[in-house]
C-alpha cells in the first residue's frame, strides 16, 4: 500500500498555503507535481556537471553524458525496451510528429489508409488527419461504444491490407478509459502484420506497469512532465528495425557522423533524431522521476489510483445533477473523472473550487473530437496521482455541492 501522508512530503509545492488553505492538486492528467528528487536531479546539473553531452573530452562533459545516457537506460528499463530504442524528445506531441514526418511519408500514399479513434488527444489525431491532406491517403476514425469503450468487432472490420497505421490511446485523458493495448495490437496485426502500430502512452506509462514487449506495438509515446519529471522531455520508443530504415526528423548538431559539403552521413540511433544540444537536465530529471516510481512500484501506483478513482465515482454519483463520463468498471477506468454539473458552466464550476485551491481542469481536455462525438460542451476533469487522498476527494465533493448550492 502506498503511504500518501508520507510521499506529500516529498512534493514541496504542497507546504504551499494560498490565502491559509492548502493545496488540492487534482490536475495531474495535464501535468504533474514534482517531488523533491526530480528538482535535486535537475539542480545537480547545474551545480555540479553544466556542459555539453558527447563533444567535450574532459570531466564535466563526461558526467553530463554519463547522467543522459543512465537516463536513457533507466527509461527504457522501466517499460522493458532497450536504450537504444529510447529516442528524447520535447513531448509525447514531438513523439508523434516524429513518426508523421519520419516514417509516414515513405510507407503510406494515396491508396493507403491510416485510422486513429474518436477518443484520442490532438496530438494523436491532428498529425494523422493534416498528413492525410498532403500524401492523400484515406483518413478514418474508428467510434466507440456508449459506455467509452473501443468495439473490437469494429476494429476488425475497419482494418484492412491498406491501412498502414493505427494509432489509439492507451488511456483516455478524458473517460479514464484503459484500452486493452495488447488485444488490439493482436487484432491488427493478424489482419495486417505490415500496419504500423503506435501507442500514445501518455496516461499510461505515469500510473500503471508498462510493457512493451508485451503489447507487441511498433512504437509507443509519452512525456516526461506528466510522470513527476520535468516539463519539455518527452520520449518516443520505437523498435530498432524501424529507426534504423526512418530518415531524420530534425537536421542539425549531434545527429551526424559526417558532413561534406555535398553528403552528409547521419549518427546511429537514436542520436540521429536528437538534433542540438539536448534537454541534459530534463533528461536528468526524467530518470529521477522513473527512480523515485519505480521505488513506490508501478502496480501499487495503479492500484492506489484505482481504489481513489472507484472512491471519487461513488461519491460525485451522489451528487444529483452530476454526469459522469466513462466506463463504470474500475478494472478499465484510470484515474481520471470527467463530468458535467447540469445547468452551470464548467469554467463557473472551476473558478468557485479554485476558491479552496481546488486545481481540476476544465474544457475540452485536447480532445474536442471527442466531446463533439458524445454532443457535449466542455466537461470538469479531476485526475488523480500518489499524492492524492481521500481527504482530497472530499473536498472536491464538499466543493461541488458549494458550487451546486451557489446556483440553486
Amino acid at each position: 500500500m502506498i503511504d500518501v501522508k508520507k510521499i506529500r512530503k516529498d512534493f514541496p509545492i504542497l507546504k504551499r498555503i494560498i490565502n491559509g488553505k492548502p493545496i488540492i492538486y487534482l490536475d495531474s492528467s495535464a501535468t504533474a507535481l514534482k517531488p523533491q528528487c526530480v528538482i535535486d536531479a535537475v539542480n545537480t546539473y547545474y551545480i555540479k556537471c553544466t556542459a555539453n553531452v558527447f563533444r567535450g573530452i574532459y570531466t564535466l562533459s563526461e558526467e553530463a553524458t554519463e547522467a543522459y545516457e543512465k537516463a536513457r537506460e533507466t527509461v527504457a528499463a522501466l517499460i522493458h525496451a532497450k536504450s537504444e530504442e529510447i529516442v528524447f524528445t520535447r513531448n509525447t506531441s514531438e513523439s508523434l510528429n516524429l513518426i508523421a514526418y519520419s516514417w509516414l511519408p515513405d510507407h503510406v500514399g494515396k491508396n493507403d489508409a491510416v485510422i486513429t479513434t474518436i477518443m484520442e488527444h490532438h496530438s494523436n489525431f491532428v498529425p494523422w488527419q493534416q498528413m492525410s491532406k498532403t500524401l492523400g491517403y484515406t483518413f478514418t476514425v474508428m467510434k466507440m461504444t456508449p459506455g467509452g469503450i473501443l468495439d473490437l468487432h469494429v476494429l476488425k472490420k475497419l482494418v484492412t491490407k491498406k491501412t498502414k497505421l493505427f494509432a489509439f490511446t492507451a488511456v483516455s485523458n478524458v473517460l479514464g478509459t484503459i484500452n486493452p493495448v495488447k488485444g488490439i495490437v493482436d487484432i491488427v496485426k493478424k489482419i495486417n502484420p505490415d500496419c504500423l502500430v503506435v501507442v500514445d502512452a501518455a496516461q499510461a506509462v505515469p500510473h500503471m506497469p508498462v510493457d512493451v514487449v508485451d503489447w507487441g506495438a511498433d512504437a509507443i509515446a509519452f512525456s516526461s512532465h506528466k510522470m513527476l519529471g520535468p516539463s519539455g522531455m518527452g520520449v518516443l520508443w520505437m523498435k530498432k528495425e524501424l529507426l534504423e530504415t526512418m530518415k531524420p526528423f530534425l537536421y542539425g548538431g549531434d545527429m551526424i557522423k559526417e558532413v561534406h559539403e555535398q553528403e552528409t552521413v547521419f549518427n546511429d540511433i537514436p542520436h540521429k533524431f536528437e538534433a542540438g544540444t539536448p534537454y541534459i537536465e530534463g533528461a536528468m530529471g526524467l530518470g529521477a522521476a522513473v527512480e523515485y516510481l519505480e521505488k513506490i512500484g508501478m502496480k501499487h501506483v495503479r492500484n492506489h489510483e484505482k481504489e481513489l478513482t472507484a472512491y471519487a465515482y461513488e461519491k460525485l454519483s451522489k451528487i444529483i445533477g452530476i454526469t459522469i463520463y466513462g466506463p463504470k468498471n474500475m478494472e478499465h477506468h484510470a484515474g481520471v473523472l470527467a463530468f458535467r454539473m447540469k445547468g452551470i458552466h464548467p469554467h463557473d464550476i472551476a473558478q468557485i473550487l479554485d476558491e479552496d485551491n481546488i486545481c481540476v481542469r476544465v474544457g475540452f481536455h485536447c480532445a474536442m473530437p471527442l466531446h463533439e462525438y458524445l454532443s457535449i460542451g466542455p466537461t470538469v476533469r479531476a485526475s488523480f496521482n500518489i499524492y492524492n487522498d481521500k481527504e482530497d476527494i472530499d473536498a472536491l465533493v464538499a466543493g461541488l455541492r458549494k458550487v451546486k448550492k451557489m446556483f440553486e
